[in-house]
């Protein structure tokens, strides 16, 4: 299989996909190393493909139908896996985190969380890498772009942050 055999291979995986799909699947069921797969998807985003890495894998970018609003929240670091399934169990997925830095601007870190497992997942991931949420650049302020499948479910989890306090306002 040459280059633009495997990088066709790797768009029509995430087209069939249901959700994000690991680089390491990937180059399993191509049969080459990761870092090939890596340099394939950068290319493929630079040949103008929506290709989005969330932290379990890559999607691959297309319309999504529901409701899509973006949330403040202020928190501390320890109450991240709390707000995060808060809003899932809401019915929304979390998109993505979005801080304002002083010196290189927004900032944006895509989630994809739809479920606690998802949630349980990201956690998992940063305790293992001994990363830090964006927010702890911006105190614990920082936004959430949340997609519901409706406008009543997102005024539910705007309700249920404000009384666990995790709306900014």
């Amino acid at each position: 299989m040459n280059t633009n055999e495997r990088r066709s291979h790797i768009l029509d995986y995430l087209k069939a996909a249901d959700g994000p799909v690991s680089a390491t699947a990937l180059a399993q069921r191509l049969s080459v190393s990761r870092q090939i797969i890596v340099g394939d998807v950068a290319l493929l985003r630079a040949a103008g493909e929506d290709i989005t890495a969330t932290p379990r894998g890559y999607v691959l970018e297309r319309p999504r139908a529901g409701f899509s609003r973006t949330v403040a929240c202020f928190h501390s670091g320890a109450d991240m896996e709390r707000e995060l399934t808060l809003m899932v169990d809401q019915g929304c997925t979390v998109e993505n985190v979005i801080v304002e830095h002083p010196v290189y601007g927004q900032i944006t870190g895509p989630l994809d969380l739809s479920s606690r497992y998802d949630v349980s997942e990201f956690i998992r991931k940063v305790e293992e890498n001994g990363a830090r949420p964006l927010s702890a650049l911006t105190d614990g302020i920082h936004l959430h772009t949340l997609r519901c499948p409706d406008g009543e479910t997102f005024e539910r989890t705007a309700a249920a942050l404000e009384e666990a306090g995790f709306l900014a306002r």
